[in-house]
């Protein structure tokens, strides 16, 4: 009788001590995972700001505990409805969140991206129109001619967006001069600035904005037009050349999307900002901010206006 009394008095311990472990590690994992997006929601707006900062002036977080991005025009664009949503919803109708969550792969890759990896491909249009024109006619009054050699090609003035062009363009051509891989892929381009919507859907193209630029056009580059070996097949050809002087310069890639379109570059310095920062995620931070140069961040009030804010 003492045995079976002992044995249940083990057991009892056990199964309880061990629903206790399993209680407090839920309730470190919820608190850290509380402390996670609160750091997360810090960087992005960091990144954002940085991104666009004569066009952001604040951030204000309302009662309800929803938090807002403040233009300059004075609209307010929601960081986080907190809806769970699929793929394709994100893509229709992402929140800034959705925008800034899937991280962008600065390193050079050598596969095509895991299935609805396409980070840079979700776009909040109330930022885009706010930085770049609210319709064609806004938009085309801040166009300027970028020089491709052979001919120019209009790109949005705003947010230094055709000067980053320029400046990648230049650095390409002196690669292609000797490299005909890199000028196969260069020339001719495809086209920038072209007011149209996105094929299939009702949501404007980047081209729309001029602040995306197609280069050379091969069959295999684009996910609807190639099978995926075909496009593996692109992307591990494609000039590493090309990517890093665009990434350089604050544009995305759509040869790392899993929907890969791989002619495909877009002006998007508050992704790539995030990528350069915070791509790689540290344990014991002792900043939220940790990654980012002083030199970027000093004399300005971008920190103290985001923890200000989200106190």
């Amino acid at each position: 009788m003492k045995k079976i009394f002992t044995w249940f008095l083990i057991t009892f311990l056990c199964v309880n001590l061990g629903y206790t472990a399993r209680a407090l590690d839920n309730s470190t994992s919820a608190y850290e995972s509380s402390d996670t997006y609160e750091t997360t929601m810090k960087q992005d707006f960091l990144c954002l700001i940085m991104a666009y900062p004569e066009y952001i002036t604040g951030i204000e977080h309302k009662g309800d505990g929803t938090v807002y991005l403040v233009m300059r025009s004075g609209k307010k664009i929601l960081y986080d409805d907190k809806k769970a949503k699929s793929f394709e919803q994100k893509l229709e109708n992402p929140d800034l969140q959705d925008m800034m969550e899937q991280k962008y792969p600065l390193e050079p890759i050598s596969k095509l991206m895991d299935k609805n990896c396409d980070p840079g491909r979700f776009r909040v249009y109330g930022i885009l129109k706010e930085v770049y024109g609210e319709s064609q006619k806004q938009i085309e009054s801040k166009l300027k001619n970028v020089n491709l050699v052979y001919r120019s090609f209009q790109f949005n003035g705003s947010n230094k967006a055709a000067e980053c062009l320029d400046s990648a363009i230049k650095e390409i051509i002196l690669v292609a001069q000797k490299k005909q891989n890199v000028s196969s892929c260069l020339f001719p381009c495809s086209g920038t600035f072209n007011y149209r919507l996105i094929s299939g859907t009702n949501r404007l193209s980047p081209h729309s904005f001029g602040i995306a630029i197609d280069l050379a056009r091969d069959k295999r580059d684009y996910w609807k037009w190639a099978s995926q070996e075909e496009g593996q097949k692109r992307l591990a050809s494609y000039p590493k050349e090309i990517v890093e002087a665009f990434e350089k310069n604050n544009f995305v890639w759509g040869g790392k999307w899993s929907h890969f379109d791989i002619l495909h570059f877009e002006y998007r310095p508050e992704i790539i900002l995030k990528a350069r920062y915070f791509g790689n995620k540290k344990s014991n931070l002792s900043t939220w901010y940790d990654g980012v140069p002083s030199e970027e961040i000093e004399g300005k009030d971008y920190i103290k206006k985001i923890d200000d804010a989200l106190r």
